[in-house]
């Protein structure tokens, strides 16, 4: 099973693209640079972290590299733009909960 917070904290594999902003900045720029974008609801589930957003929450994917683009927010830090390394599965889930 894979755990988001777990990750990053114990992982190098990651880009972060935007730190402290806002949602909707973060989520314009999933919108912009990702070159597959699927929007989930608010409290789904991704890579073992319930995302919380304005809905709809855009997930990018990123097959090429085998990542997906997410907001993550944490209290008292504000949202970020985090690139991870997914398997094909996590990808494959992500699509599935899409609500496109």
């Amino acid at each position: 099973m894979f755990c988001l917070d777990t990750y990053l904290r114990e992982s190098e594999d990651y880009e972060i693209h935007m730190t402290r902003s806002g949602f909707k900045d973060c989520a314009r720029f999933i919108e912009k640079n990702a070159p597959e974008v699927v929007h989930v609801k608010p409290g789904e589930k991704i890579v073992g972290a319930r995302i919380i957003g304005i809905p709809p929450v855009p997930i990018g994917i990123n097959e090429e590299k085998g990542t997906i683009i997410l907001p993550y927010t944490k209290p008292c830090y504000g949202t970020a733009t985090v690139e991870i390394p997914v398997p094909v599965e996590e990808r494959e889930k992500i699509r599935a909960v899409g609500i496109d």
